[in-house]
């Protein structure tokens, strides 16, 4: 340990005095901390010069082995590199912002002859246009939902729109206009996407306006159903706009609160992008072993947060930074124009932050009072579908019949990890061929999925169907066929002999299955879905099969009204003595005669017909 010492004590004599970032490590390499600096040598001997008050940063000192420094032009640099370092090494005793890999965008794509709105995550392509960053995938589906309401724009595949001979679903329960069979002209349809792209950009007033205008038009002109169009669009226009506006915001703003609590914190943002909101979302930073404050909090959010992410015109924070210049000069690096970050604010504004910090107290009240197994679950869900966004709503389905008979559909509905039983459903199949699973699956899903599209209600991040890969294909026609973007489709093949434990994963788009460990907290939770839509499913099949089988048979024979049937079931005590009795007994129930009681009779035992 001497050598140690006077090694390390070589090493920080050695130190430059300019800016840079320092790395510090513990026996055998692990990383402690990532730091940056304005005079390294300063920095980096304060650490052993100074007593700490922070019991986090003396501990760390005591396991200093080796310090490792990059020097940078300016303190600026040093900042980024520090949050790139942090967010790729991930240092014990750094605050780690659990990331996601990137955020979802609306994209505009101007190069087809009919251009197309799509759910986007990635990679972006110059020619194209893109609108947000959207705090989630629902955000981004409730949003094209809108426009597909109002202006009826194509939201489908180039390789599906290209193969259609005759309109879609979409046309059907307007939604789409139907440019891929032409009756929509190219120039109308431009002026949709005009629209769509104005509705976008906050413009939604300026619509509204020449919307009035052509609906004066079209009723001098005697149009009058297309001044109820008109009409209809305005409506829907002035509901959304209410819904998405921010009293007095204008321009692109992220309100950023956080609260630290329990060893824990929370981090929620809200997204203003030309004085509309697109939401706001919570993160929940990884503390190094004895907590933070807040405003430290902060200031390793930001870093990390816009390191890879586009970089609004203001930021608004609950707590004072105490390099808020060199963060304002980081950012405006990056964004290539001045970022302004203020956390002293009033009127209007104050009230964002209000409701962005009560947000982060309530998020972060029920992130520590749930079930510790729940989150683990979801986060391993996760990790083994490697999806860039912790899901939050889940849904599974289930069929069931008796050979064919009284074929049920069920669906499940889970969040955060947790049974929503409010939103369970059922579908009874019909006009399918008996025993066909793969028709009753794509008839639950359509009527499913159609009915939230219709109500703007929120859909799954996550789709799983019992089944292979055959369901699986059903699951991912219905959705292209709905237009629907950005949801997780699985397949839950069962094992060998239908053993519990023994099922395979199929993820639409990847070639091969994924089989799980029995005792994997993310599998756990597949289980406990698809066991809840099997019991779902059952449940209602029975109770289906047996409404079928005590009603439908009785009510076929002719002069056996309800009264009659109420009386027989009564008597017998249920379909099942009313099969066993014999002529005379059914006939001394009370309004059945002898020739009632022979029809009954003669139903449930043919083979004494003569």
């Amino acid at each position: 340990m001497a050598d140690s010492g006077s090694r390390l004590q070589r090493l920080r004599s050695r130190l430059p005095e300019q800016p840079g970032v320092y790395q510090m490590f513990a026996e055998k390499g692990e990383l402690l901390y990532v730091g940056k600096a304005v005079n390294l040598k300063k920095r980096v001997n304060s650490y052993f010069t100074k007593r700490h008050q922070s019991l986090r940063i003396g501990r760390m000192v005591q396991q200093i082995v080796d310090i490792k420094t990059t020097v940078t032009a300016t303190e600026a640099e040093a900042l980024l590199l520090e949050s790139n370092l942090i967010k790729s090494l991930k240092p014990r005793y750094n605050i780690l912002l659990r990331d996601d890999k990137s955020y979802p965008y609306i994209r505009v794509t101007h190069r087809a002859e009919f251009p197309r709105l799509s759910f986007h995550r990635g990679a972006r392509n110059r020619s194209d246009r893109y609108f947000g960053p959207y705090p989630s995938a629902s955000a981004v589906r409730f949003t094209l939902n809108q426009l597909q309401k109002v202006f009826q724009v194509r939201l489908c595949e180039d390789s599906y729109f290209n193969n259609r001979s005759r309109p879609c679903l979409q046309y059907q329960i307007k939604r789409c206009s139907a440019p891929c069979v032409g009756l929509i002209d190219r120039e109308d349809y431009a002026r949709d996407i005009r629209d769509s792209i104005r509705f976008l950009e906050g413009r939604s007033q300026d619509i509204i306006a020449e919307k009035i205008a052509q609906m004066e038009a079209a009723s001098r002109a005697l149009e009058f159903e297309q001044a109820a169009n008109y009409r209809d669009q305005i409506e829907m226009l002035r509901k959304i706009s209410q819904q998405q506006a921010i009293s007095g915001a204008s321009g692109n703003v992220d309100v950023i609160a956080a609260v630290v609590e329990g060893g824990r914190a929370c981090v929620q943002v809200f997204f203003i992008r030309q004085g509309n909101s697109l939401g706001n979302r919570a993160w929940y930073p990884r503390l190094p072993d004895v907590g933070a404050e807040p405003a430290e909090v902060l200031a390793a959010f930001i870093a990390q947060y816009y390191n890879s992410r586009e970089v609004p015109e203001k930021i608004i924070v609950s707590e004072p930074l105490a390099e808020r210049e060199l963060y304002e000069e980081m950012l405006s690096q990056r964004a290539g124009r001045k970022v302004a970050i203020q956390s002293s604010v009033r009127g209007k504004r104050a009230r964002w932050l209000e409701m962005a910090l009560g947000n982060a107290r309530l998020a972060l009240g029920g992130k520590i009072e749930t079930r510790e197994a729940q989150r683990a679950r979801v986060d391993s869900l996760q990790d083994i579908l490697q999806l860039d966004t912790r899901p939050t709503r889940i849904e599974c389905f289930d069929i069931s019949h008796t050979q064919g008979e009284s074929t049920t559909a069920s669906c499940v509905v889970f969040e955060e990890g947790a049974p929503k039983t409010s939103d369970y459903r059922r579908f009874n199949i019909r006009d399918v061929a008996p025993g066909d699973d793969y028709a009753a699956m794509r008839q639950a899903l359509t009527r499913r999925y159609s009915r939230l599209l219709r109500e703007q209600a929120p859909l799954p991040d996550i789709l799983f169907v019992d089944g292979g890969k055959g369901q699986l294909r059903q699951a991912r026609e219905v959705m292209e066929e709905l237009a629907i973007q950005g949801m997780t489709l699985v397949g839950v093949a069962k094992g060998e002999g239908r053993k519990s434990g023994l099922e395979t994963l199929f993820v639409a788009d990847r070639p091969q299955g994924l089989t799980l460990p029995a005792n994997s907290p993310g599998f756990l939770l597949v289980q406990h879905l698809r066991d809840e839509s099997h019991r779902f499913a059952i449940t209602g099949h029975r109770a289906r099969r047996g409404k079928t089988r005590t009603q439908s048979t009785l009510e076929d024979i002719p002069g056996l009204g309800p009264k009659r049937r109420q009386a027989l079931l009564k008597a017998f005590g249920g379909i099942r003595g009313v099969t066993r009795a014999s002529v005379d007994e059914l006939q001394k129930v009370p309004g059945i005669s002898r020739k009632l009681a022979r029809q009954v009779y003669d139903v449930y035992h043919p083979e004494s017909n003569p």
